[in-house]
């Protein structure tokens, strides 16, 4: 069985959800950021940890009620356990490029349903912060929606997981984390679908 490190030509997937106030990078907040590292051998791809953060906005942020509302986050509520968007940014690096080492990568490359929205935010709040050693490819992602949208015609989150097979669970949706999870199961399933010995011969 192949190893991971040569599955991408070197790069790690790392699915990544963000939850934001917006949709402006530079003048919405990222509010949550979720991080679930894949592994595995080729053909058995898995979500093998999964890392989470709460995020305070940045100070002068735009706070778009309808994003909120659409979130049900409430930014200033204590019990968030809500951290900086340095403190958020390093965790989610330094796992990152932990899990990059520990697979032999030379880098991380972002997976995200609509992963260009989840990496702008990422490069926005990197830049405020001042948070250096980004592991991610700075411009190449594995978009899940195109994904879906040619393995079984559905680019809705939600209706791409339960076309895979997958549960879906509505209650939990628009948590970073639980976004996350399940766009890394639904990556696996897409990904492990490809024989890539049958598909060079």
């Amino acid at each position: 069985m192949a190893s991971l490190a040569g599955r991408f030509r070197g790069f790690l997937p790392v699915v990544v959800d963000v939850e934001t106030s917006g949709f402006d990078p530079e003048r919405n907040a990222l509010l949550e950021v979720a991080a679930v590292i894949i592994g595995g051998e080729v053909g058995q791809l898995k979500p093998v940890a999964s890392h989470h953060f709460h995020v305070m906005p940045f100070t002068g942020a735009v706070l778009d009620p309808a994003a909120l509302a659409f979130t049900g986050i409430d930014p200033f509520q204590p019990l968030r356990g809500a951290v900086s968007e340095e403190d958020a940014l390093r965790g989610i690096f330094r796992a990152v490029r932990t899990a990059v080492k520990a697979a032999q990568c030379r880098r991380a490359i972002l997976v995200g349903h609509n992963a260009a929205f989840d990496l702008s935010f990422i490069k926005a709040a990197e830049k405020r912060s001042g948070v250096k050693n980004n592991p991610f490819h700075l411009f190449s992602t594995f978009d899940t929606v195109s994904l879906a949208g040619l393995a079984y015609g559905e680019t809705v989150l939600a209706k791409a997981a339960l076309a895979a097979g997958l549960s879906w669970d509505h209650a939990q949706a628009h948590s970073a984390l639980y976004d996350a999870q399940q766009t890394a199961e639904l990556f696996c399933k897409i990904v492990n679908s490809f024989d890539l010995n049958r598909i060079h011969s």
